[in-house]
């Protein structure tokens, strides 16, 4: 739905509703999204500003000022099926995916790639509509370039759930990191603030008044040039991995971006960060049980490993 002001009337059958249900039933809103605008001082009833538990009457004036919504659009465009983004589950509420390299999690300013949810509404998916709407279902979020396990809530109480663990943290993210060299200690936290890279050019960087970030690696097997991790996320803040290991001198192996070795990527045929999220587990909207997904490493990250070991 575009932007701009929008004036209706309370019809009938919505009289004595409260506010945030009758906008939702009338603009097909969810009411976490009803909700926002009229906290936001979009909504005025009969030209008076108005709260969410407020009672309509049949007849009453809504002016209803929509945002622009320029990522509605930008999904609609890209709603087109993404070759290798693999279905490992989905019911009522959820659907897990298997992301392939080269795909956004959504829509955003200067992409112009593949994203997820583009692919899931492109083979048919429902996503739930919460969220701003280039982010529809989105809960978590992938790098375009590191592949694996990602969730994203079909239903409204999904949404709303999941986006609630992974603020509480009591989703168990797990990852694989192929990074050069062998870190010393060979299992340990690194905690460190995370914010934009002083040189504005994209990257992030550990600094000062960064956001609190805190992740835990262990050695799962060492090669005579790099070291094969796998990575615990208490937090998830953009490339933070990413940032951490090279923060340690250890890029991820094939990560220009971070400071990576060109010379070891190209012989280890990667042409992208050796990072794959292996395992996701969380507790399920509906049922409340634990719930667990893997993904299996794609070629050119097995790949990679198949040249270390017969360097090794």
């Amino acid at each position: 739905m575009s932007g701009g002001e929008r004036l209706v009337y309370v019809p009938e059958g919505l009289d004595g509703e409260r506010l945030d249900a009758a906008l939702a039933r009338m603009f097909g809103f969810s009411r976490t999204g009803a909700a926002e605008l009229i906290a936001a001082g979009d909504v005025l009833v009969d030209g008076r500003p108005a709260v969410k538990s407020d009672r309509v009457l049949a007849g009453a004036e809504l002016a209803v000022t929509l945002p622009p919504a320029p990522g509605a659009a930008e999904a609609a465009a890209a709603a087109e099926p993404v070759p290798g983004l693999g279905i490992l589950y989905e019911d009522d509420d959820i659907i897990v995916v298997d992301k392939p390299r080269g795909v956004a999690a959504h829509p955003s300013p200067g992409w112009t790639g593949p994203t997820v949810i583009g692919g899931l509404l492109g083979a048919g998916h429902r996503v739930a509509t919460s969220g701003a709407a280039e982010r529809q279902g989105i809960v978590h979020r992938l790098d375009a370039n590191t592949t694996g396990v990602m969730v994203v809530a079909k239903s409204e109480r999904a949404y709303s759930a999941l986006k609630q663990a992974f603020r509480d943290r009591t989703v168990s993210k797990t990852y694989h990191a192929l990074i050069q060299g062998h870190p010393d200690p060979l299992r340990g936290t690194v905690d460190a603030p995370i914010g934009r890279h002083p040189s504005g050019d994209g990257r992030f960087a550990v600094v000062a008044d960064g956001r609190p970030s805190v992740t835990h690696y262990d050695t799962l097997e060492a090669f005579r040039a790099a070291s094969l991790l796998s990575v615990g996320l208490e937090t998830g803040r953009t490339h933070q991995i990413r940032v951490h290991m090279a923060a340690l001198r250890h890029p991820c192996c094939g990560d220009l971006l971070y400071g990576a070795d060109p010379v070891l990527a190209a012989r280890l045929g990667l042409t992208r960060q050796w990072l794959h999220a292996v395992r996701l587990s969380f507790e399920h909207p509906a049922t409340q049980r634990e719930v667990t997904f893997e993904s299996g490493y794609p070629d050119d990250l097995a790949h990679a490993l198949e040249v270390l070991a017969a360097e090794s």
